[in-house]
């Protein structure tokens, strides 16, 4: 009976999931409309509902999440409205929507941590929300009701909690500009006031949801990455020397490694997801194996086996202490050893043994920028 039971609650668990991964219409909440019900855990462990929020004469919902540039680009404004407002009966909560299952290495250029539940506990911590953030990636059932389009969305509800507002913040996405329609804040003060919110509706710039049956970009990338050709090059003294100068135009990673190295072998699948992650920007990752030379078959089969699409060397040299002075004569040869690299050669950060792999890449972010306005 027992064992009856548990296949039962297995097959429940699939049909569940093949449900919520199915494709279902999404439509944005109309003007007028009442506030869908929500039961969401925020990154506090709490669970919240609307009643949650009966106190406040207004209540803001904002879908935005953790890796979209938008979304980043608007936080500390958010937190800023947060504070100005809070005193006029208003209330602010945000929604994550995403689907870490639809959300790709690729998409995290600008971020340095992913939508799912812990990361979104990071991003609160590092910025000091001052507003509820709430998860619905698992099953999105509240996301869908209310239907945002991008991140950040903003549905705004009056005393009666019926909609009287949805769309952008504001009209630009460049935190270095001062907007020219400052859309919520306008909705905001006319509700306040009582009077009739001006516009009503915009469209919402920033980063698409990622709805869990949209996964198709996800895997098609996966099968790209698993099929990309890894190769193992040879390097001298001098031509390590000449990475390390950087004379290229791109932040450049630099990871000394060998095959016979544990350390090395359980951080280096972390550098590939780092490389995944930005190398669609000025970045590159580069790996210089210190396995002898007679080792380089072990080496790229290695390499291949880690799917290590990026630019990898092996020392030729016959004396590992050439290596270690190519590389940096303050490294005392201990593998693994990692190095950030700033174009133009100025080492900004390294790691004397296993890295942190959100230090490095908050690094990276810091030094390529989190907004797409970064990029001008």
């Amino acid at each position: 009976m027992k064992k009856m039971i548990s296949v039962l609650a297995g097959l429940l668990i699939l049909i569940s999931v093949s449900a919520y991964a199915q494709e279902r219409k999404v439509e944005t909440l109309q003007i007028g409309a009442s506030a869908p019900d929500f039961n969401l855990t925020g990154v506090d462990d709490k669970t919240y509902t609307l009643e949650s929020f009966k106190d406040y004469r207004i209540l803001v919902i904002m879908f935005t999440c953790n890796h979209c540039p938008t979304a980043q680009a608007y936080e500390d404004k958010i937190i800023e409205f947060v504070e100005l407002y809070r005193d006029k009966g208003v209330g602010f909560v945000g929604i994550s929507p995403n689907s870490p299952n639809a959300l790709s290495l690729s998409e995290l250029g600008y971020s340095d941590m992913g939508d799912d539940f812990e990361d979104m506990k990071i991003r609160v911590k590092d910025k000091q929300y001052n507003f509820p953030y709430l998860y619905d990636g698992e099953t999105q059932e509240v996301s869908l009701q209310y239907g945002p389009v991008a991140t950040p969305h903003v549905f705004i509800f009056d005393e009666n909690r019926k909609l009287a507002y949805t769309g952008r913040i504001d009209d630009t996405e460049n935190p270095y500009i001062e907007p020219r329609e400052k859309n919520m804040q306008d909705a905001l003060d006319a509700i306040l006031k009582g009077s009739p919110v001006a516009v009503t509706t915009t469209k919402t710039f920033g980063c698409s949801v990622k709805w869990a049956w949209k996964d198709e970009w996800k895997k098609r990338l996966q099968e790209e990455w698993a099929k990309a050709p890894v190769s193992l090059d040879e390097i001298d003294a001098d031509g390590i020397r000449k990475l390390i100068r950087n004379d290229s135009d791109k932040l450049r990673l630099i990871n000394l490694w060998a095959t016979w190295c544990g350390p090395c072998v359980i951080e280096f699948p972390e550098l590939v997801t780092i490389d995944r992650m930005y190398r669609g920007r000025d970045f590159e990752f580069i790996s210089i194996s210190g396995d002898k030379i007679g080792s380089k078959e072990k080496a790229l089969k290695f390499l291949t086996k880690k799917e290590a699409s990026n630019k990898n060397y092996i020392f030729n040299g016959d004396n590992s202490y050439d290596l270690i002075e190519a590389v940096d004569k303050d490294w005392q040869g201990a593998l693994p050893y990692t190095l950030l690299i700033a174009p133009g050669g100025e080492i900004i950060y390294k790691v004397d043994g296993i890295i942190d792999p959100l230090t490095v890449k908050r690094k990276i972010v810091d030094h390529l920028g989190r907004y797409y306005a970064d990029d001008n």
